[in-house]
């Protein structure tokens, strides 16, 4: 598209928003977008964006208007081949989602959880207790939150040990992939091959112990509910955004709680009480997935801005989530806030099927770690893992103070 077919009051940013120098941080980038209107044309990528918390609300829950079919990424699935299979969770709209989305949403739901929350909980203790027992400094990303994700979801899912390493370097090809072509692309695609072969076997029927989620979901092919093409996809969905993401969040709750001393002392006054609520908010304030696109399925009228059909439309999530227009002092991590109604998990129909499996994981870790931990602070500065997509951590150097019982 030429600049001449766009709306004439337009907005036009020259800006790179995949840039490694915006990865690194993107809240200057972020607050330019909001402060230039509802919506902004990004020249280098011929897309349109949004920034500001009520635009990206509106079009996340209108996939009528603002469909998700033609790929959550850059690429245009209308003239494009995706790369492996689209997803039936995320790249798919009414009627094909509904099926895939109810079975998901039963296997993954509160009550299918209840019967995981002590073992989750046991689990925790004793991997607090491993890290505590032999270090007082320790690296928060690898040593709790990426450490406890990998630690039960794979068992809740029902894959084997052998390859879990896989998940990891999987995911993150993956959302970076949801980007342009770039570095952090290029240096994913010498795996690409391996890593997609070990993630497809894994969704086997034949892969999965019983009773876990994977089973379930194979149960439920069984019962008609899904088909069986569908099966193996919905499990590689679980393995594909059920782990860095959470990972993400996680690493994200561990920052923001060694920074904020007194939130700490709070949550860990009523961790029962505080722990959803802190996760929720760490999502809200860190956005571990900071974009997503949808595509125009008609000319669509945004803030003044007539949004073509067929057009891309990327939405900044971290970005509506810091929007000063809908929350107070946004770039405070405040455990007196009501984070409800952020867009970290998405909205509307593909809103994260999987959260209440994050929420259990963050609220058994935390617990943990409030019942062993007086005080806990950052020893060298936290450095960024840089993602197309997420927004992600390399290392959190943090010390711990624990507890006298």
């Amino acid at each position: 598209m030429t600049t001449s077919a766009l709306s004439t009051d337009v907005p036009i940013s020259h800006a790179d928003p995949f840039g490694l120098d915006v990865l690194e941080n993107p809240l200057p980038f972020q607050a330019d977008l909001r402060d230039a209107g509802p919506v902004v044309y990004l020249d280098r990528y011929d897309v349109y964006a949004m920034g500001r918390y009520e635009q990206v609300h509106a079009a996340l829950t209108d996939w009528q208007g603002f469909q998700s079919a033609a790929g959550v990424g850059l690429s245009n699935f209308r003239y494009e081949t995706p790369w492996r299979p689209p997803s039936v969770l995320l790249e798919t709209d009414a009627p094909h989602h509904d099926a895939p989305r109810a079975v998901a949403s039963k296997v993954l739901g509160p009550r299918a959880l209840t019967k995981l929350r002590a073992a989750w909980f046991a689990d925790a203790e004793t991997l607090v207790d491993q890290v505590l027992s032999t270090h007082s400094e320790f690296d928060a990303v690898t040593e709790l939150a990426a450490a406890f994700p990998l630690r039960v979801f794979p068992d809740a899912v029902g894959i084997p040990e052998a390859g879990r390493e896989n998940l990891l370097p999987y995911g993150d090809h993956l959302f970076n992939a949801f980007g342009p072509v770039n570095s952090l692309v290029d240096k994913g695609l010498p795996r690409v091959g391996e890593l997609s072969s070990w993630v497809k076997a894994q969704c086997a029927r034949d892969m999965l112990s019983n009773g876990g989620f994977g089973a379930e979901i194979w149960a439920a092919a069984d019962r008609g509910d899904i088909t069986h093409d569908q099966a193996p996809l919905i499990v590689r969905s679980l393995l594909s955004a059920g782990v860095d993401t959470t990972v993400n969040g996680l690493a994200a709750l561990l920052y923001a709680l060694a920074n904020n001393p007194l939130q700490w002392a709070e949550l860990r006054s009523n961790p029962s009480a505080l722990a959803k609520t802190a996760f929720d908010e760490a999502v809200r304030w860190e956005s571990p997935v900071q974009t997503f696109f949808r595509t125009a399925t008609a000319d669509i009228e945004v803030g003044g801005t007539i949004i073509p059909d067929g057009q891309k439309i990327l939405m900044f999530l971290g970005s509506a989530n810091r929007d000063p227009r809908r929350w107070t002092d946004p770039d405070v991590f405040d455990l007196t806030r009501n984070p409800s109604g952020h867009v970290g998990y998405g909205m509307g129909i593909h809103q994260c099927v999987g959260q209440h499996v994050a929420r259990l994981e963050a609220e058994a870790l935390l617990t943990a770690l409030a019942h062993r931990i007086e005080s806990i602070e950052p020893t060298a500065p936290a450095t960024r893992h840089l993602n197309n997509t997420l927004r992600s951590w390399q290392s959190i150097p943090v010390r711990v103070t624990l507890r006298q019982l």
